[in-house]
């Protein structure tokens, strides 16, 4: 019988030692995935920086992290899926900065001049994610609409634009009109400042202010 319970034991024991190295195994499998992963967006990112999005090609990034070309493709189906990866990533990171923005002041009006400041901002430091995010560096799609991050992105801007139509008793002012105006606004503005038209940076802040007062004025009166 005391053989019995000691072979039951080592039985039990040896199991558990196999399901604890299958699931180390599997963890270390999963871990080496997402290193490569990782491993690709970083030089994918390398490349758009240094060469532009053009010049990105799954071949180039293949060669750049020594892997085969079908790994890649294990990993993103093509060059867009990588491309689109970095469009998340910029929300992502966009959307982190524009609630923190939000978030330090209480007042409506005031939290929709921190946003357009900080989009601004986040625009002038992440140049390429900015091309990358808003179509001018890949072809615009519907995967794009469908992302998380973008959507994230809409409810965090148009809260505080919703609640001063509401404060200000707008009942037929439409918020998606408005919040277009104020997303296509500043987006123009980025574009203006991108091509350095006027050769005078200076210039932006005052910009800035003046769009402020008659968007939110429009609102008010």
């Amino acid at each position: 019988m005391v053989r019995l319970i000691s072979l039951g034991l080592s039985l039990l024991t040896l199991l558990g030692k196999q399901r604890k190295y299958k699931m180390n195994l599997s963890e270390r499998k999963i871990k080496h995935r997402e290193e490569v992963r990782a491993s690709i967006l970083e030089a994918a990112r390398k490349v758009v920086l240094e060469e532009g999005w053009q010049a990105l090609s799954i071949r180039k990034i293949a060669e750049a992290i020594d892997y085969s070309v079908p790994v890649i493709y294990d990993h993103f189906i093509n060059k867009e899926a990588i491309l689109l990866e970095f469009v998340k990533q910029g929300f992502g990171l966009l959307n982190t900065k524009l609630e923190r923005a939000k978030d330090s002041v209480d007042d409506s009006e005031m939290q929709v001049r921190a946003i357009g400041n900080a989009y601004m901002k986040f625009a002038t430091d992440h140049k390429e994610y900015y091309r990358l995010m808003f179509g001018l560096g890949i072809p615009s799609c519907e995967a794009v609409k469908e992302i998380p991050e973008l959507k994230s992105f809409v409810q965090i801007v148009m809260e505080p634009i919703s609640e001063l139509i509401q404060q200000n008793k707008h009942k037929k002012m439409e918020e998606r009109v408005k919040f277009k105006s104020f997303w296509s606004s500043l987006h123009g503005l980025i574009s203006i400042d991108i091509m350095d038209i006027t050769g005078k940076s200076g210039m932006n802040k005052k910009v800035m202010e003046d769009f402020f007062d008659s968007f939110l004025g429009g609102i008010r009166n």
